[in-house]
């Protein structure tokens, strides 16, 4: 095989996954925008995701900045160098990374260390079978980490919040998976898609569980009762009311998909894969020869080109003429007139704090002066210029949820006065508004070209050490725009959804599949 070719082969799939949703993956979006209610925060939120999927389309850009770890699924025809294959595709992952079309993502889990490259001990995952056909068919999947910690696995028989015991039975994996979607909230970016393994040990279950993300949103399961339990989720499921965003609303799963194989007799697992509205997946044959593609999975049916609609401008005129305008540093009094539902446009300086920062801010003073300021959830994709400037590629928010041990001891040490990220904070964040005269702002996550448009300049970086995504970026935004989803008189649009999707999880605890 012509290695170099496979290898700019495989950096084609990199980017196109990267920056271009598949055929069947816009089509779901698209049956989500269409049930949605208009007017809402779900609905904006909608916009806002099809306006940054058209944004990366025309930029040929992240459409996450969290571009997750590069999974790839490959078969070979008998005598193929596999270890060639291998290296050809951490070629291309390094080229990918230095250009701006994936994170540097790669950390050393002792010591914290950024590769910078994507490269690293397992990473990326490259799982090869052979097979009796004479061409290379690849698939990749960049599964981010906000949907990854959403992952989660059953070990029936188990008792679950809302629905009660689940035991080895398909109405007992009815009840994971109905419960796998309302765990998820809207930490994990939904609307989403699920992948579900049944049985296997714990490896192998999340193994045959991400494997269904590979299959076709719109395929049918040869096996009748998985075809009817994947029916039956599609169709309740919404009914939690969830929404996009997790800001309530009609649009909460896009997609299910339900793999099983054996198990020990001891053993009863079900695992999900639960990954977000932004499903980059694609996949590719290769000549086994010549080392080109000869064609592109995923790609059949209409493609939606999600050009801006009447509607979708309506309801951007209508929430406009509402919005609130915020500007560092902001007073105790503005924060304190600020409400849950309250859309707000930030103007002027914020600074970014992921997990590094909040860890570090714990324990360190500041390097700028953070009284009256916004810290920003996120992990962007940067690239420097010739001149030694930094640009943004891609940044979009990260799930706030696991900076709930700091954020609020962080606010009131330093005056913070917004967070912003996406999904949602705990009680002791909640608190933690009440007391000191605090906000939590969510933004649309997955929209990291929408939210990249906002950023008109980077004006300094501190705490380089950390890596990249993990740094605190000075950015300079304009009409930056977020929802109020948790206000400082103790006011939690998370902590109502996640109520009121609880009570509607109860209807479906009685048994349905005899």
């Amino acid at each position: 095989m012509n290695i170099e070719k496979f290898q700019e082969s495989m950096y084609e799939l990199i980017v196109e996954t990267s920056t271009k949703l598949p055929k069947d993956v816009r089509r779901a979006v698209l049956a989500a925008k269409q049930k949605e209610n208009a007017g809402t925060s779900a609905a904006m939120s909608l916009a806002t995701i099809t306006n940054n999927i058209k944004m990366a389309d025309d930029q040929v850009s992240p459409i996450c900045q969290d571009t997750g770890l590069p999974t790839f699924k490959i078969k070979t025809p008998v005598g193929v160098n596999q270890l060639e294959i291998k290296e050809a595709i951490r070629n291309a992952i390094v080229l990918a990374t230095n250009q701006g079309k994936l994170r540097p993502n790669s950390v050393d889990s002792l010591t914290g260390k950024n590769s910078g490259d994507n490269l690293g001990a397992g990473v990326p995952v490259i799982k090869f079978d052979q097979w009796e056909k004479d061409y290379i068919d690849v698939r990749l999947i960049l599964k981010g980490g906000g949907c990854e910690n959403k992952n989660i696995q059953y070990s029936l028989p188990c008792e679950l919040e809302g629905l009660g015991r689940a035991g080895r039975d398909l109405d007992g994996i009815r009840k994971c998976i109905m419960h796998s979607v309302y765990q998820a909230q809207g930490q994990g970016c939904s609307a989403g898609f699920i992948g579900v393994g049944i049985g296997g040990d714990r490896s192998s279950g999340y193994d045959l569980a991400k494997e269904q993300l590979f299959r076709s949103v719109e395929d049918v399961n040869p096996n009748e009762d998985l075809r009817k339990l994947e029916e039956y989720v599609m169709e309740n499921a919404n009914k939690l009311g969830i929404g996009t965003m997790g800001f309530g609303g009609e649009a909460t799963l896009l997609g299910c998909k339900i793999g099983v194989m054996n198990r020990i007799p001891a053993s009863f697992y079900v695992s999900v894969a639960y990954n977000c509205w932004a499903f980059r997946r694609l996949g590719v044959s290769i000549d086994a020869s010549t080392g080109e593609i000869n064609e592109w999975a995923y790609q059949d049916g209409e493609f939606i080109d999600f050009a801006e609609t009447e509607a979708e401008k309506e309801t951007a005129a209508a929430l406009s003429s509402d919005v609130i305008t915020l500007e560092a540093p902001i007073t105790e009094e503005k924060i304190r007139s600020l409400k849950v539902g309250d859309v707000v446009q930030i103007n002027g300086l914020m600074y970014t704090g992921r997990d590094a920062i909040h860890k570090y801010l714990s324990d360190h003073d500041a390097p700028v002066d953070l009284n009256g300021q916004v810290i920003y959830h996120c992990g962007p994709v940067m690239l420097k210029d010739e001149d030694g400037q930094w640009h943004v590629k891609a940044a979009g928010p990260t799930t706030s949820i696991r900076e709930e041990p700091y954020q609020g001891d962080i606010m009131k040490k330093f005056g913070i006065r917004a967070v912003i990220g996406k999904g949602g904070m705990g009680p002791k964040t909640l608190a933690a508004l009440h007391d000191h005269g605090g906000v939590y702002l969510n933004a649309i996550g997955g929209a990291a070209q929408y939210y990249a448009d906002c950023i008109k300049g980077v004006e300094g970086v501190d705490l380089m050490q950390f890596g990249i995504p993990e740094a605190m970026w000075h950015l300079r935004v304009e009409g930056f725009t977020a929802v109020v989803t948790m206000d400082s008189h103790g006011n939690s649009l998370h902590a109502d959804v996640d109520k009121s999707s609880l009570e509607k999880l109860a209807q479906f605890k009685e048994p349905v599949f005899k």
